[in-house]
């Protein structure tokens, strides 16, 4: 179909624009990781530059040296994440399927003591008493259990298994399926959107949390990755991030590894992100429209 000059002169104006939204979005990224390979003179000489004119990942290997607190951190960050991004998926999806059920008789009750929790929380004193109760401070499980299940995740899941056809889930307990079977052979299948959108949430959600971490865990060696990188920002004494029995090589600027610690806790999320993208916006279309 043939354009008009007004549609050239459209489609030619959201081009440049979104050309310069994606500049201006690549431009603290690529700053960030020219940083992190910089020398101090390049730094200093060219404070707005995103691309070394000499190489220096002192950074790099100071992050990564054998018996820095940091690589320990690494790996609580990844298993955070996936542990707790899989136990809430469980749970949520559990959740959600049941409050779909439109024969239970006490989902609207339950749905409205959900959602109340959105509004309305006991705040962070009470719930520090909660943990310390519950034998859950200092340990790896208070990264995962108190934001077990989301409230708003769990109602864009429910209205996504809602809108699936009934007569799809009938016919299957005709058959003989069970509420497991159908769970797990319909329901899931059929839902591999939402399921992917609402992972999405709870992974960098899991990845980037640094607060529970600072409160209910006071041992180094359960900290995440995030907490050391607010701990690098905010104290510029490198030798509280190795190990005392640790053998450093290098002795790098405080700047190259602040910038070296962020590339790389934001580089997985970014290798990650675009694989599940395709469906986001499916999954949070279908599954807030109705319910």
């Amino acid at each position: 179909m043939k354009q008009t000059l007004g549609e050239k002169l459209f489609d030619a104006c959201n081009t440049i624009m979104l050309i310069l939204v994606c500049l201006v979005m690549l431009y603290p990224v690529l700053f960030v990781f020219g940083r992190s390979v910089m020398t101090d003179l390049d730094r200093a000489a060219h404070p707005f530059a995103i691309w070394p004119t000499a190489w220096d990942i002192s950074g790099y290997k100071y992050v990564f040296s054998s018996g820095s607190y940091i690589v320990n951190a690494y790996a609580i960050t990844i298993l955070r994440t996936i542990a707790g991004t899989f136990c809430n998926m469980l749970f949520t999806a559990a959740l959600a399927f049941v409050l779909s059920n439109r024969d239970y008789p006490l989902r609207g009750a339950f749905t409205m003591l959900i959602a109340f929790t959105m509004w309305f929380g006991g705040g962070l004193i009470p719930m520090f008493l909660l943990v310390k109760s519950l034998g859950l401070y200092n340990h790896f499980a208070v990264l995962i259990l108190p934001g077990l299940i989301s409230a708003w995740n769990m109602l864009i899941l429910r209205n996504f298994f809602m809108q699936i056809p009934q007569g799809v889930i009938e016919s299957a307990k005709m058959d003989g399926a069970s509420e497991l079977v159908i769970f797990l052979r319909i329901i899931l299948p059929l839902s591999t959107a939402a399921l992917a959108t609402i992972s999405l949430f709870y992974a960098v959600g899991h990845w980037n949390s640094w607060f529970d971490a600072m409160i209910y865990v006071n041992d180094r060696d359960l900290w995440p990755v995030q907490v050391f990188l607010r701990e690098i920002i905010h104290n510029t004494n490198l030798n509280d991030m190795i190990r005392s029995d640790a053998v450093v090589e290098v002795n790098p600027p405080a700047q190259s590894v602040i910038m070296a610690t962020i590339v790389v806790t934001t580089l997985p999320i970014l290798c990650v992100y675009p694989f599940l993208q395709r469906y986001f916006v499916k999954g949070i279309t279908v599954g807030s429209i109705k319910g």
